[in-house]
């Protein structure tokens, strides 16, 4: 049995996003941008992709922005929380210590010109509190960038309650919600979020399209010059066939939201319920507030590479932690932030589930799992040392 438990990484393209690409890549192929009938059906295909993407995130279709992906989304909202601030002399933001690398790595380049940065703890639950987020606001706030949900652990933040907060103190609220859209309800006005990243490949769209949702009164700087695609905001041809899977992959997942996730999570609490019979191992994040399709566990005594080629010798594909750090030796910055030291961290197993995963397929790593982790320990020096109690 071949099984795919790494839906977080990405997922497969869905049949209905499939189908809404194909026109686009074989008759309606004009450039959006053309005065002629064929770029104009095309214009009119974006326009009602945009128009459709707005209408299930609460937005209006003068506020979505796509993008080539969370990660270029994430840079464009931190990029515009900064040339805005700098007008008015704000040069500091809030984030947390385990943001997604799209994040993170952009904050330190705005520390290099001049930003300060404040990261959270995320406690050892691995959820920010929004009472430390609001005694971290300073006077020169520009911005509060904070996950949705993480992407290794999958636990959810309060979304909610920090934008209303950022709202109250005229500060600008971003969310990365690449592991969330699709998977959990988004209301951008509801929840008061000013921007918001997301990628189509997380909810069975196609790879290599996202968005930033940016609220109108924002101002927005060019981002890439070029043409005038975007508003003039960001140049360049767009990928059509992607915006279109991207519309369609979005509404049909939040159409399907809660039966899906009603019996995703019931297959995610069967794996907890499992794993967790295995000595020495635990569950990352909490267990209740957390996205449906996402466990990660730990097991002392054991690196999670050889976990993970073991694991696709038997026919199983899963990952360690985020797929975009999967070439570094370093254990996960989202463990270390969480409070594990760094040789239980190493030991790492994220197991994502999706719309496609079966009953038989959580049965099949249910019996795989628990004598891999076993042959590990047999070989390890260390797991003779936790045995031992050292």
């Amino acid at each position: 049995m071949r099984v795919y438990a790494d839906n977080a990484a990405t997922t497969a393209v869905s049949p209905t996003a499939l189908e809404a690409m194909l026109p686009y890549l074989t008759e309606k192929y004009g450039n959006p941008s053309s005065v002629h009938s064929a770029g104009q059906e095309a214009a009119k295909g974006l326009d009602g992709a945009r128009a459709r993407i707005a209408g299930v995130l609460g937005a209006e279709a003068k506020e979505i922005y796509f993008t080539s992906g969370g990660t270029e989304a994430d840079n464009w909202a931190i990029q515009i929380a900064m040339a805005n601030g700098a007008k008015k002399n704000k040069r500091h933001i809030v984030s947390t210590a385990f943001e997604h690398h799209a994040v993170l790595h952009t904050l330190k380049k705005a520390e290099k010109n001049g930003a300060e940065v404040t990261l959270l703890d995320v406690h050892a639950e691995g959820v920010v509190r929004p009472e430390e987020v609001a005694a971290a606001i300073r006077e020169d706030t520009a911005l509060v960038t904070i996950m949705y949900a993480n992407n290794e652990i999958g636990t959810l933040q309060p979304i909610a309650e920090i934008g209303k907060l950022c709202r109250e103190k005229g500060v600008l609220f971003h969310t990365d919600a690449v592991q969330a859209a699709g998977h959990v309800p988004i209301d951008v006005v509801g929840q008061n979020i000013d921007m918001l990243s997301l990628a189509a490949h997380k909810f069975h769209g196609p790879k290599g399209i996202g968005l930033l949702y940016c609220r109108g009164k924002i101002p927005v700087p060019v981002f890439m010059e070029g043409g005038a695609q975007e508003r003039g905001k960001r140049g360049g041809t767009e990928n059509l066939p992607a915006i279109a899977g991207m519309a369609a992959a979005l509404e049909e997942a939040c159409q399907n939201m809660e039966i899906d996730n009603r019996r995703i999570s019931r297959l995610r609490d069967k794996l907890i319920d499992a794993v967790s019979q295995i000595p020495h191992s635990r569950l990352n994040g909490d267990r209740q507030r957390r996205l449906p399709g996402i466990a990660n566990f730990v097991f002392e005594g054991i690196e999670g590479e050889g976990l993970l080629l073991l694991l696709d010798m038997a026919g199983i594909c899963a990952s360690s932690g985020s797929a975009c750090t999967s070439g570094s030796l370093d254990p996960s910055h989202v463990l270390l932030a969480i409070g594990l030291p760094h040789e239980t961290a190493h030991g790492s197993l994220r197991l994502s589930l999706g719309a496609f995963n079966t009953e038989e397929e959580i049965d099949h790593i249910i019996k795989t799992l628990p004598p891999i982790v076993e042959r590990l320990r047999e070989m390890s020096p260390v797991w003779e040392r936790i045995k031992k109690g050292a």
